[in-house]
């Protein structure tokens, strides 16, 4: 916000120069722009049609100095439509023009909502003294926190009455929320499991492919750079998810979580195995339906092809 108040700051200065300069030349060439006038008028052209062209651009020109349209004198719908499309910086330097229009509840509580899906706060009776635009703030201040300490961050938010003490709670703001930092995210889902599960349980991968259901948990849910207990832990999930989603598609493909977790492993070392440029010996796909299915048995060789062909076409699946 200081630097969009700075080049407000800047581009009155230069206006203001501007006009000293204008002023200047005005002076300078008064006499010859008077002889251009006269030299102009007496040489106007028309269209065919009769139209004066110098008139229609000295009515343009002047249009031009006119500078913005004043919001205060359109309809209140119009407004409010231009000004929902700033960011939070942009109407509140507005607000130093428009304060009525600008501080208006409806853009605030907009603009909280689309960058903060869900608050608890927002399913309550508002406190006395509430506003969206200091509610703005406070999301804010309390993602900032969160992204260098996320057990503060979530101390802050509910200091604040912005989230109650719940698993489910935390699990909501943080699937509907895009401003947190993916690594600290991962640290705190590590330590926070309970709330790990609630987040696991906001997926809906019903009727997705496997791998494209895979790469959407891990664009939430970020995956850790090495092996170890928290990735099992998370294909586990992932596995018992997809299945509890997809009872039919199961049925029918004879899969279970096991079946699918020995799936999503074959997924990940295949996407590392055909993206990482250290490999020089590239997987086959007959090489992969081979592996995959003495792993995981009963698994339809035309289904493990296309897991094969949706990775070499559209790349990782935990990228």
């Amino acid at each position: 916000m200081g630097q969009g108040l700075w080049r407000v700051a800047r581009n009155q200065q230069l206006q203001h120069q501007g006009c000293n300069e204008q002023g200047y030349l005005t002076r300078e060439h008064g006499r010859r722009i008077t002889t251009n006038n006269v030299s102009n008028t007496s040489h106007r052209k028309q269209t065919p049609g009769g139209i004066d062209i110098y008139h229609l651009l000295k009515t343009r020109k002047s249009k031009e100095q006119e500078g913005f349209i004043n919001l205060e004198m359109l309809p209140p719908e119009l407004s409010f439509t231009i000004l929902s499309y700033l960011n939070a910086t942009d109407l509140c330097l507005a607000s130093c023009v428009w304060q009525d229009l600008a501080n208006d509840e409806l853009l605030w509580q907009g603009l909280c909502k689309s960058t903060w899906g869900h608050c608890s706060i927002y399913n309550k009776n508002p406190p006395l003294g509430f506003s969206f635009r200091k509610l703005y703030m406070q999301l804010d201040e309390g993602s900032l926190t969160f992204n260098a300490n996320p057990d503060e961050g979530v101390n802050y938010f509910m200091s604040k009455g912005i989230l109650d003490d719940s698993p489910k709670e935390i699990a909501k703001f943080i699937f509907c929320t895009r401003t947190l930092n993916w690594k600290k995210l991962r640290i705190y889902l590590d330590e926070r499991r309970d709330v790990l599960d609630d987040l696991v349980t906001l997926h809906n991968f019903r009727n997705q492919f496997l791998p494209n259901a895979l790469r959407e948990f891990f664009r939430h849910i970020h995956a850790p750079e090495e092996r170890g207990e928290y990735l099992e832990t998370l294909i586990t999930k992932f596995s018992h998810r997809f299945c509890a989603c997809n009872p039919d598609l199961m049925r029918e493909l004879g899969l279970s979580p096991d079946a699918v977790y020995v799936l999503c492993y074959s997924l990940i070392l295949l996407s590392i195995d055909l993206t990482s440029p250290h490999v020089k010996n590239k997987m086959s796909k007959r090489e992969f339906i081979r592996n995959t299915r003495r792993a995981a048995q009963n698994i339809s060789e035309d289904f493990v092809g296309h897991l094969y062909d949706n990775i070499y076409l559209i790349g990782h699946v935990a990228a």
